[in-house]
């Protein structure tokens, strides 16, 4: 009979000293951060343990602490035309606080002075600024807040040392989420009257990196524990199931990378001097590609990524986009954008996902703007042609926002001004040149009139009415025919 996760029934014991503040313990950082903390700890004589802090009000990390901070990562996909499927049991907290029922707790933590990073995952809305926050407030509500209120605490006790300085690790899915915070931190101080030295110590003494992190983590295997508790040995209520593929990259100080040699045990971390380039590869190739792929493999009939992909069709037609018009735009040479854009491709096959086209469709118009757009507009401007399946993918949009297709309602997510307009292009016309001329005009949308580009409004009529007579997959035939003019 299988027994609770404990330390009593586990051998491992916890690391000698705190290092790390998780600031959250959901999935994705357990999964992400916390599982690279363990495997160098495991791999090197790093000996650095983790206090979680659940930031928010309600519940207590309850199985967690049951658990005495254990919990079992799960790592199951495809890597390099492998399967992967293992688990790794993390031994690395030490501590677990709640930030409101412990608030003094978590101030006397800054108290510690071996606890020297700080890796945040509190969502791209939690580097936020809130006016309202007082210093007497404990705590107050933003997570900045917060951090200031214990970097003070620190400040103080170690009077202001600079070796008490720690370094932030942000997670959060936001742009230049370390100089946000570190901004953050500053107006509180300002906004609270602390004094000018404070300032001082944490624009340098602390670090702020900014980050780019990748992972696909899902979380508990719910209806399916039972089989996964079999197979880690344990009954874990916190068992967090991610995809192996994983990236971190960090825009740093040099000697940051020796203090935390995650590279050296094979994960894949970078440092970096700028992140901009990898940032802009991520969002123009794996996103860029999710985008092309929801109007055209749900025209198509196809109901997740996987399906898509392994079309020999629309498999074809998503990595010809990439390789053809997408990569002449990025800052990486040919053999680095193949390498990730077949990580990518092992990605979208991983055979323990489902991940639905229309999970990932919501907001498409404003994710092409952010993610299709710059690749089609740069492509443009170096070959002075439009990119022939970036304009396919974005005539299939356009269908796509019709809200019907082959006799069925589509359930579009989107801002209710964005579908009522892109319905009514339909119900005002039946000239094909008229409907697609207003939507390249809609400026809103695209930051500009994209009736300006030479020859679209015409080779998008052409794709919308080829797929509209012949169906979406024939239809692609009409890109070999434009490419070859």
């Amino acid at each position: 009979m299988l027994q609770t996760l404990k330390r009593t029934n586990a051998t491992p014991a916890a690391p000698s000293s705190t290092q790390f503040m998780l600031f959250g313990g959901g999935n994705f950082i357990r999964a992400f951060a916390g599982w690279m903390i363990d495997l160098l700890n495991k791999k090197t004589a790093f000996e650095g343990g983790m206090m979680i802090v659940k930031p928010t009000k309600g519940r207590d990390y309850t199985a967690l602490r049951e658990q005495d901070g254990l919990y079992h990562v799960v790592l199951n996909g495809q890597q390099e035309g492998q399967l992967i499927d293992e688990a790794q049991l993390v031994t690395t907290v030490t501590d677990i606080v709640h930030v409101y029922n412990e608030w003094e707790a978590f101030l006397a933590s800054a108290q510690n002075k071996e606890l020297s990073y700080i890796i945040s995952n509190t969502t791209e809305s939690g580097i936020t600024f809130v006016e309202s926050d007082q210093l007497s407030d404990a705590p107050p509500s933003s997570f900045p807040a917060k951090i200031c209120l214990w970097l003070k605490q620190r400040y103080n006790h170690f009077k202001a040392d600079p070796a008490a300085g720690v370094v932030f690790l942000p997670c959060e899915l936001s742009a230049n989420n370390g100089a946000s915070l570190k901004d953050c931190l500053l107006k509180y101080a300002d906004l609270w009257d602390l004094e000018a030295a404070f300032k001082d110590w944490i624009e340098n003494c602390c670090t702020f990196c900014n980050t780019l992190v990748d992972r696909i983590v899902t979380g508990y295997p719910g209806k399916d524990e039972a089989k996964y508790h079999e197979k880690v040995g344990s009954i874990d209520q916190l068992i967090a199931i991610g995809e192996p593929y994983h990236s971190w990259v960090i825009e740093g100080p040099s000697d940051l990378a020796e203090s935390l040699p995650f590279h050296q045990i094979g994960l894949n971390v970078q440092w970096v001097d700028d992140l901009t380039k990898y940032r802009e590869q991520k969002v123009k190739i794996l996103n860029g590609a999710h985008t092309s792929m929801v109007p055209t493999g749900h025209l198509a009939g196809m109901l997740s990524v996987k399906e898509t992909i392994d079309h020999p069709e629309l498999g074809k037609f998503i990595n010809d986009l990439l390789e053809e018009e997408v990569w002449p735009t990025l800052a990486f040479d040919r053999a680095a954008l193949a390498d990730f854009t077949a990580k990518t491709m092992d990605r979208f096959r991983n055979p323990f996902l489902f991940h639905k086209l229309l999970d990932i469709a919501l907001n498409s118009i404003s994710k092409f703007k952010a993610r299709l757009l710059p690749s089609f507009l740069e492509y443009y401007n170096l070959k002075g042609v439009c990119p022939a399946r970036i304009t396919f993918a974005f005539s299939s949009l356009l269908l796509m926002y019709r809200g019907q297709w082959d006799g069925k309602t589509i359930p579009l997510r989107d801002a209710p001004d964005v579908l009522a307009f892109c319905q009514s292009l339909w119900e005002d016309s039946e000239d094909h040149l008229e409907v697609v001329e207003k939507f390249l005009g809609k400026e809103d949308f695209w930051g500009q009139d994209l009736n300006q580009i030479k020859g679209l409004a015409e080779l998008m009529v052409q794709y919308v009415q080829g797929i509209q007579q012949d169906g979406l997959v024939p239809s692609l035939a009409l890109i070999k025919s434009y490419v070859n003019t």
